[in-house]
């Protein structure tokens, strides 16, 4: 069987200027990154904006397995599926991070006959937006010590430092540093972390700000400590931010690449979803919907995560509105989550579905909260019996959900023809009438505890006291009526990444709260979970090689 990256180098792709003709696109909108990558030049917004919105599909999943679910695969096979039925369509994706591509995962572009191209420079370097990113979170960081060492004009306390380093690696001895050793000309000594890119307020700022400006405005708004009245001071206050929009303007604009059936695919922004908002950028979705009749997009790791955070906080900061939900399962994960260890997952187990089926039960029940129509897919693998998918597929249409089978690992475009149906069917049929789960005015902790009750299941909420003065300070400062950005582990509706299924009668514990001003939103931290991640004993970059050619080798 061939590997992903197999599959990826085999394809054939077309220069990226015949898939911008997809979307109507000449190559005075796009800026070119070598033959196969572009960005979306700066006019092109004001040549699009009057444009008619496409439909926006987006494609959540259960919660992550070992089993795997295949949320980007099927992001990517229905996007082509689409092209089959000669819709017109574009997908919309986040681009991956190093820290898992090197770390647990090995890469995220999809998998076998429905990936995105080419697969190399996308889960590496790509077109430089994370180095961006990681280049101005670490240039604030850079200017707010130095301010410190130049006579602290703005009495910045540095045990109320909030501001952290970051960098595109998972590796766990950053998380918690001493900076500033040395000789007194080294800097102030002082306690500092680390945190992944991808969980950075920058990268969640360049994910949500509309334009250059709203970028410098959300920029400024970033708290990096409290002074000694305990006042917020800003990057504003330090004067960083011009140098800060200067390092990101490239990275602001959306990039253009190909999936292997050359449907267009715009691919930005890369928050993770169970330590940040976890969905791709709102410019990338914005233009998806002004150049497509149909857009596909993801968020990451389970509806838990991913679907409530783009409903909750992407949606509500953007006014958009989605039309359907696609939510993807496998039968594999359904028993992993019924019991049953990943070696005897191949044989049928009636039984171990039937206790696994209510972890997928429950994400069909959150997605209704939002009122948007749910199709469910199931990730077909060649081991699932007729009397398996039979299962899953009467369950689900018990509980009002349209359902397909879906085949685009292995076929492609073409395996995803009843599910693009399906999805057709459904906006042709069924309203959405979207609405955010919670209103802006609540407090802090009645968000909290909305989204742990109605989304996780959980019983109730406990604060450490750390937590609970943060979210007083928040709502003083006058940051209460922002959205809430849970940080949980991805494996279990709870806090726990061992309880599978659906649990019941848990606590969420709520460890640390704090504002991202200029994301707009507060992020609450919950069990273990960490916002710099370490590698594993093994990690994917072990398998990870380059021949003379420059031919690469163990993405995938």
């Amino acid at each position: 069987m061939k590997t992903d990256i197999e599959i990826a180098q085999e394809t054939e792709m077309i220069h990226i200027r015949e898939v911008a003709k997809k979307l109507n696109l000449t190559e005075d909108d796009l800026e070119y990154y070598g033959q196969y990558k572009a960005k979306f030049s700066e006019e092109l917004w004001d040549k699009v904006k009057d444009n008619p919105d496409g439909k926006l599909i987006l494609v959540t999943a259960i919660n992550p397995t070992p089993a795997g679910e295949g949320k980007t695969t099927t992001t990517v096979g229905l996007g082509e599926a689409f092209g089959v039925l000669n819709k017109k369509s574009v997908i919309a994706l986040r681009e991956p991070s190093l820290g898992p591509c090197f770390g647990i995962k090995g890469g995220a572009a999809g998998g076998g006959y429905a990936q995105v191209v080419p697969m190399e420079d996308l889960n590496l370097h790509f077109t430089g937006d994370f180095h961006a990113i990681t280049s101005a979170n670490n240039l604030l960081a850079a200017l707010l010590d130095n301010h410190i060492q130049q006579g602290n004009d703005l009495r910045i306390d540095t045990n109320q430092i909030v501001w952290k380093r970051c960098e595109d690696m998972n590796d766990r001895v950053l998380r918690n540093i001493v900076v500033g050793l040395g000789r007194k000309a080294d800097g102030v000594v002082r306690e500092d972390h680390f945190i992944i890119t991808v969980a950075s307020e920058i990268m969640a700022i360049l994910c949500l700000a509309e334009d250059i400006h709203d970028l410098k405005e959300r920029l400024g708004k970033v708290i990096v400590a409290y002074n000694y009245e305990g006042q917020p001071v800003t990057a504003k206050d330090l004067n960083a931010v011009g140098s800060m929009a200067a390092l990101l303007k490239d990275a602001m604009k959306p990039n253009l690449i190909q999936t292997l059936e050359h449907t267009p695919a715009i691919i930005h922004g890369g928050p993770f979803a169970n330590i940040a908002h976890g969905c791709n950028s709102v410019r990338a979705t914005r233009y998806a919907l002004k150049l497509a009749d149909y857009v596909v997009t993801e968020a990451g790791f389970g509806a838990d995560l991913g679907a409530e955070k783009f409903f909750d906080i992407k949606c509500r900061k953007a006014g958009l509105k989605p039309d359907a939900v696609v939510l993807v399962a496998t039968v594999r994960a359904l028993k992993y989550n019924g019991g049953v260890p990943k070696t005897e997952l191949s044989k049928e187990n009636l039984e171990a579905l039937k206790k696994g089926i209510p972890n997928l039960e429950k994400h069909i029940e959150n997605l209704k909260k939002y009122n948007v129509p749910v199709v469910v897919t199931l990730n077909r693998f060649i081991t699932d019996t007729e009397a398996e998918l039979d299962y899953v597929k009467e369950f689900c249409e018990a509980r009002g959900c349209e359902f397909a089978l879906s085949n685009v690992w292995e076929e492609g475009g073409a395996g995803g023809i009843l599910l693009a149906n399906k999805v057709l069917s459904t906006l042709e049929t069924k309203e959405s009438n979207f609405k955010p789960l919670y209103e802006d005015n609540l407090s802090i902790k009645d968000k909290i505890e909305t989204i742990a009750k109605e989304i996780y299941g959980a019983s109730d909420v406990t604060y450490d006291k750390g937590a609970l003065a943060a979210i007083s300070k928040i709502e003083e400062i006058g940051y209460g009526n922002l959205p809430v950005c849970m940080a949980k582990n991805q494996y279990s509706l709870s806090d726990d990444p061992t309880l599978l299924g659906r649990p019941k009668d848990f606590s969420i514990h709520i460890r640390e709260v704090y504002v991202s001003a200029g994301a707009g939103f507060v992020v609450a931290i919950t069990g273990t979970v960490m916002t710099m991640p370490g590698l594993p004993k093994k990690p994917a970059a072990f398998g990870i090689d380059v021949n003379e050619d420059g031919v690469i080798t163990g993405l995938f």
